[in-house]
């Protein structure tokens, strides 16, 4: 098996495991642990795994003018990224969360035009206004009859705040990642958000009843924590040695594929034409921004 291979098989496992984490996570949320809870235990959990990583790669320094950056980064990436996800997923459905992420590209492409100046040209100008517009379609009119949909209007636009912390993260983070190890630059991501999410965390962390937990649901948190935060990152970056990062983009559009194949699977969501009818505005305006974004390198 050539590593080409390997590679299309790592970042697909990846990309499994972010599509089935949204059922996942949500079976634990509210009711066993609330979602700012979750995070403090994701974020200590995977902080204390790539610590534990970093003992067996060379040693870096961290050079001091890079800190404030990193501390940004860390902000936008684990802090707000990971809070709004996690608080959002616990309002709304797995199905609708997954479809808000898609939007991702988008939020990068508009954070790199203010940020770094880059040009937008017509087609992902339309590409943008297209994906908002079925971003607000979905947060606006999607709600879902689901139980377990407590506030699915709130939950979308917390997932879709979510998505663009992301976006804004790997714009301030670019430069870090071309300079650092990537176990050495995101074990001081997860260090530092920690400072984030204490504040946040640590009282939810307080009510956890972890005597009458089922054991299902501390799977469904190791999961979580080893996973979707460690394993699916490592995949990831071995997919993107190997791999085009066009190429490695893609499978995010799978992701709310394997998360609504999953979610209807196990009846923890359902579909109707309001989901539909936003998911093809959102994939379509992605579409035009990444097809303009191909077309240039070319």
């Amino acid at each position: 098996m050539n590593q080409r291979t390997l590679a299309l098989i790592a970042v697909s496992i990846a990309t499994l495991i972010y599509g089935l984490n949204y059922t996942i996570a949500k079976e634990v949320m509210p009711f066993y642990v609330k979602p700012f809870g979750f995070i403090l235990i994701r974020v200590l959990g995977a902080a204390t795994i790539f610590w534990i990583l970093g003992l067996f790669i060379k040693s870096e320094k961290i050079d001091k003018s890079d800190y404030k950056t990193i501390l940004l980064a860390s902000f936008f990436g684990i802090g707000v990224n990971m809070l709004s996800f996690f608080k959002g997923l616990s309002l709304t459905t797995p199905i609708s969360a997954s479809v808000m992420m898609v939007t991702s590209p988008i939020m990068v492409l508009i954070f790199s035009s203010i940020l770094i100046r880059k040009a937008i040209g017509k087609q992902r100008i339309i590409g943008v206004i297209i994906g908002l517009i079925g971003t607000i379609i979905l947060i606006t009119y999607g709600n879902s009859s689901d139980s377990n949909a407590t506030n699915s209007n709130w939950g979308n636009f917390l997932v879709f705040i979510n998505a663009a912390s992301y976006g804004l993260y790997l714009v301030i983070s670019k430069n870090l990642t071309a300079k650092y190890h990537p176990i050495t630059l995101v074990k001081w991501l997860y260090l530092l958000g920690l400072l984030v999410t204490v504040p946040f965390g640590y009282s939810e962390l307080m009510e956890v009843n972890w005597h009458q937990m089922p054991t299902n649901i501390y799977w469904n948190i190791s999961f979580v924590v080893v996973f979707t935060s460690c394993v699916t990152y490592l995949f990831n970056l071995y997919g993107l040695s190997k791999l085009k990062p066009t190429t490695v983009s893609v499978f995010i559009y799978l992701q709310p594929v394997i998360a609504t194949i999953f979610a209807l699977i196990v009846g923890s969501d359902s579909l109707n034409l309001i989901k539909i009818g936003a998911t093809l505005l959102i994939f379509s305006g992605v579409y035009l921004v990444t097809r303009q974004v191909e077309n240039s390198v070319k």
